[in-house]
């Protein structure tokens, strides 16, 4: 078929990217295509199991470096400059018929340097836009502080102390106009920018890449791994007894992912009936947590977690920004309905009867669809999420449209 390169930051599969990654390029396998995937030696080192080649790009000390970059100059993506170089000269050996790229932030390449090479080599771009960094002038998202400076020109970052933190230079104006040179260098013709959500699609038509070929696709999951799990043991395990879980899982908790709502919201509860259930806690939020919500920290077991979204009557996502979060689709496919705010993406994988979207930061609305939920459990609401996630969740159909689109674009 063809050669296929695939650039992210992270290749481990117990992070999504890395998964998405790894597993696009098992299907490109199968279909005939050599794979390739580059990610952070720094980060990753080179001994994880993969079916892709491997390209391990920098060193921890490149990792380091760019680090200190962007602590002290606000100079995220900017650095690991002789990494970068080395890796286009990689880029040349591989020849690649597409080099689909995920991630280029995460202090490991130049995507100046990049972005030059990728306008002037000729080759087709497949572009997936898991967040909002790349037209922004610092963050990753903007919504939680309503921000919308990204539609003209980023200044004064009310979140340049947020990841990737800025400890002392606001230099979000130059690395906006930066990003607007280098991202719209590529001709039309040779990007394609896969945003995962519409509402991404409908945001980046307001930011420079508006003129940019589009094409939406959602992230899909393991959905023989994700399903419904009887009689698994964790009531037993976490002495819940016959309480209603109300679940949350984030691989990070954070105000912005909604812990902060958690506990008003445990405020609010009829504890002999009911109980929150947080996956993805460290120590640190343990120890302040209330002592009522039972706190498990991030798993990669994810059998265990398939288990822990079956046996909810109802998964929260209360996230303040976000795109398309997969969290909600892994309990969907589990049969657990979900409720979440109104906040970036995360409504598109919810209907009518799958869940509930309720405002964000409106707890009260919040506590009103769980309760919905408890009383409306049963197995017509599990079968309704079920079927919903076989059609439209399967990650051999998301993948299959990478396909498509590789294709496509190949024989341009």
């Amino acid at each position: 078929m063809g050669v296929l390169l695939q650039i992210n930051p992270v290749l481990r599969p117990n992070t999504s990217t890395g998964r998405i990654m790894q597993e696009i390029g098992e299907t490109a396998i199968a279909a005939g295509w050599t794979s390739y995937v580059a990610y952070s030696r720094g980060r990753d080192g080179v001994s994880l199991p993969c079916r892709s080649i491997k390209v391990p790009v920098g060193s921890r000390l490149s990792v380091v470096l760019h680090g200190l970059l962007t602590r002290l100059f606000d100079m995220h993506g900017e650095g690991s400059r002789l990494a970068t170089m080395r890796f286009i000269r990689t880029i040349r050996r591989i020849d690649p018929d597409v080099i689909h790229i995920h991630n280029v932030h995460g202090y490991f390449l130049n995507y100046s340097m990049l972005l030059r090479y990728l306008s002037r080599c000729g080759k087709p771009v497949v572009w997936t836009v898991h967040d909002c960094w790349m037209y922004t002038g610092h963050c990753y998202y903007y919504t939680a502080v309503g921000c919308d400076r990204w539609q003209t020109v980023c200044h004064d970052c009310p979140q340049r102390k947020a990841f990737p933190r800025s400890w002392f230079l606001d230099r979000s104006s130059s690395a906006f106009r930066s990003k607007a040179k280098a991202f719209t260098s590529i001709s039309r013709g040779l990007l394609t920018l896969v945003p995962v959500s519409q509402w991404l699609r409908d945001e980046m038509g307001r930011s420079f890449l508006k003129d940019c070929r589009f094409q939406v696709i959602r992230n899909g999951i393991d959905t023989e791994v994700f399903k419904p799990v009887q009689d698994s043991g964790v009531r037993e395990a976490y002495n819940i007894g016959g309480r209603n879980i109300i679940l949350g899982v984030a691989s990070i908790w954070s105000r912005e992912k909604g812990l902060d709502d958690f506990v008003k919201l445990d405020s609010m509860l009829d504890h002999d009936k009911e109980v929150i259930v947080l996956v993805g806690v460290d120590d640190s939020q343990r120890a302040q947590l209330p002592a009522d919500i039972v706190c498990i920290r991030r798993t990669s077991d994810i059998r265990q977690l398939a288990a822990l979204y079956s046996e909810a009557a109802v998964f929260v996502n209360p996230t303040w920004q976000d795109n398309y979060p997969t969290v909600n689709l892994e309990a969907i496919s589990c049969g657990t309905p979900v409720v979440t705010y109104r906040t970036g993406g995360s409504p598109e994988a919810v209907i009518d009867g799958t869940g509930l979207v309720v405002e964000r930061g409106d707890v009260d609305a919040l506590l009103a669809g769980i309760r919905h939920f408890e009383q409306a459990s049963g197995e017509k609401t599990r079968e309704l999420c079920r079927g919903f996630a076989l059609a439209n969740f399967r990650k051999q159909d998301r993948y299959g449209e990478y396909l498509k689109l590789y294709e496509d674009i190949a024989v341009r």
